[in-house]
């Protein structure tokens, strides 16, 4: 069953934009449309306590050239967050995909940003049909490239947090020291239960430890883009060479930005994501 969710939408506009909702085997999932319909079709997927408005100031710039899908994973956002269903990134993967055939996207270029690139990963490892190329923001591929937090773990009894707990908990997520995390940050993180962000925060973990990403990559034989905020304050952005090992790999450094640059400079990340679907992205049927 669809359900679309009530914000208006006009078929046939450039601009046109619709929020569903997709009933799929074990839970609802959200899921914004955005762009004309039979322009090739981009996913974007967001990363850990995120959701697809981590993406909302970098749509306008994409929907010119793309149909733009954005997913809000099991346990984010809008769609459902049961706590008797699997969260590996395998499982998150396989909705992705049941979502984009309800969708009717048959392939599609997939963005995914920090723990999203795992997700989209995942996705190509199970459909590679689907995904015709392949771009990761700030997602880091493996665990020794990981930067320890200094701040302590949220505990359930704490559960929802503080804004300024979040804020110190999110505080390396961004470029620097200072800046103004977006309220609707906050409110993504308040709005899941204290199982899903932990599920989902060791279901990435788990993910790396069986395998590195580049590993992953390389078997998949797909085009790669990776865009990697050169001040990454969670991964090491030095690591991001590791993805040369991808044949044909491109890996965009950018100066001044951190783990976050979809919200921190929307502009400069949308241009090699823009030039890199231009070769890569497939019509849509």
């Amino acid at each position: 069953m669809t359900i679309p969710d009530g914000r208006p939408h006009v078929n046939g506009d450039a601009a046109a934009a619709e929020s569903t909702t997709l009933s799929l085997d074990d839970g609802d999932i959200h899921v914004c449309q955005d762009g004309p319909r039979d322009a090739p079709a981009l996913l974007l997927i967001h990363g850990s306590a995120s959701s697809t408005r981590s993406w909302d100031a970098l749509v306008p710039m994409l929907t010119g050239a793309h149909r733009v899908v954005r997913i809000d994973l099991l346990g984010h956002g809008r769609s459902a967050k049961p706590a008797d269903r699997s969260y590996a990134l395998p499982e998150q993967g396989r909705r992705v995909g049941a979502a984009l055939d309800r969708l009717g996207v048959k392939r599609a270029l997939v963005a995914g940003h920090s723990s999203g690139g795992a997700v989209a990963t995942a996705l190509t490892e199970q459909r590679p049909g689907l995904v015709a190329a392949l771009a990761l923001i700030n997602t880091g591929p493996s665990l020794d490239a990981f930067i320890a937090p200094e701040t302590a773990a949220i505990g359930p009894s704490r559960w929802p947090p503080t804004d300024e707990q979040i804020r110190r908990l999110a505080g390396p997520a961004f470029s620097r020291a200072g800046y103004r995390i977006p309220d609707e940050f906050l409110d993504e993180v308040r709005g899941m239960t204290y199982h899903t962000f932990t599920t989902t925060m060791q279901a990435t973990r788990a993910y790396l430890e069986e395998r590195a990403l580049p590993d992953r990559l390389r078997a998949l034989g797909k085009p790669l883009l990776v865009i990697f905020g050169e001040d990454d304050r969670r991964w090491r952005s030095s690591s991001a060479a590791g993805y040369r090992v991808v044949p044909g790999a491109r890996v965009e450094m950018l100066p001044g930005l951190g783990h976050t640059p979809i919200l921190e400079d929307p502009a400069r990340t949308a241009a090699p994501l823009l030039a890199f679907g231009a070769i890569h992205a497939a019509r849509a049927d």
